[in-house]
């Protein structure tokens, strides 16, 4: 018996030394396309929600790197400073010029407060004055919470992953529009197939279930992503959504791993997962590169458009749920 459990676990742990050199001798994961031209974005300017870690500090960091002027908005000012001093201390390192200090130099860094769970921080963010908004990523989220609710009394998933970024982004409709060509990028989750649109207890008031309410809230991303695209079409602001695979970010900070199984979990995350980095890449990908200039409405993983389920394309649920969201939000009474 101990004879066939050192087996199994030496053959575990083999698969995933065979997988951790896969990753790091294949092709990995694919880059943005074009070499990444350090005066790609220059003169544009992108928010970011929830840029002070995981995905949205590295989006926040390749966009810099191509010369973007970013705005951070993050729910923790001090948190967001803390993570714009360290992202400009990388550039330095890395032999690229201060943010902002010259011509063709790396872009602007902007740190402004946004909690995507308040109305009114929404909407008070929106009221800052911009000249203009070339890019909106919509990268913020909140994964498998306790049951909880926002400010305005709506379940946390659903009310930050889904209704903070619907108000946030139609109040920013009209500046994208009066600085087209623009684009806005939705950040979901493969996860989505497992959610499912209930009409009748969008809040889960009903019942809770921590991971169907963020797939769910995943899937309104998509759905509120063609709908909006659908709406979108004639003014020049494209939008599309993406899953970034599964990233080793701070987002499952709710989820409970036993101590004893910590190790194992870490090893095996190390093998499989995607650096935020990586996880990033296709983020950057919709935001900056002239190959998908003009494309609208679509699904992307990895740099490259993909195929929905039948219920993330249900295009009078789509419809519904924008009606909703308006009336959720305080658009139409």
């Amino acid at each position: 018996m101990a004879v066939a459990a050192v087996a199994a676990l030496l053959a575990a742990l083999s698969g995933v030394l065979w997988l951790a050199a896969r990753r790091f001798v294949g092709p990995g994961v694919q880059q943005l396309h074009g070499g990444g031209d350090s005066g790609l974005m220059h003169g544009k300017t992108v928010l970011i929600t929830g840029a002070n870690s995981g995905l949205g500090r590295a989006t926040a960091a390749a966009l810099l790197r191509l010369g973007a002027r970013v705005i951070m908005g993050c729910r923790d000012r001090a948190r967001a400073e803390e993570a714009a001093g360290q992202l400009r201390r990388e550039l330095r390192q890395a032999g690229g010029r201060e943010p902002g200090s010259d011509v063709g130099a790396a872009g602007e860094l902007v740190v402004r407060e946004l909690d995507l769970a308040s109305l009114r921080s929404v909407r008070a963010f929106c009221q800052e004055e911009e000249p203009r908004l070339d890019v909106l990523i919509n990268n913020a989220g909140i994964f498998q919470c306790p049951y909880m609710k926002t400010e305005d009394g709506f379940e946390m998933q659903f009310g930050v992953n889904h209704l903070g970024h619907f108000l946030l982004t139609n109040l920013l409709l009209g500046l994208l529009k009066n600085s087209a060509p623009s684009r806005i990028v939705v950040v979901s989750s493969k996860l989505y197939k497992y959610g499912d649109i209930n009409f009748e207890d969008l809040n889960s008031e009903q019942s809770y279930n921590k991971s169907f309410c963020y797939s769910r809230s995943k899937l309104a991303n998509i759905l509120f992503t063609r709908e909006l695209a659908r709406r979108l079409e004639g003014t020049n602001v494209t939008v599309n959504v993406l899953h970034p695979g599964i990233v080793r970010t701070n987002l499952g900070r709710h989820i409970h791993i036993p101590l004893l199984v910590r190790p194992l979990f870490n090893l095996v995350s190390w093998a499989f997962f995607k650096t935020p980095v990586e996880g990033a890449q296709t983020s950057v990908y919709l935001a900056s590169s002239p190959e998908v200039e003009g494309v609208s409405g679509k699904y992307f993983g990895d740099c490259k458009e993909e195929e929905l389920l039948p219920k993330a394309m249900d295009e009078s649920v789509a419809r519904k749920l924008w009606d909703i969201s308006e009336v959720m939000v305080g658009i139409l009474k």
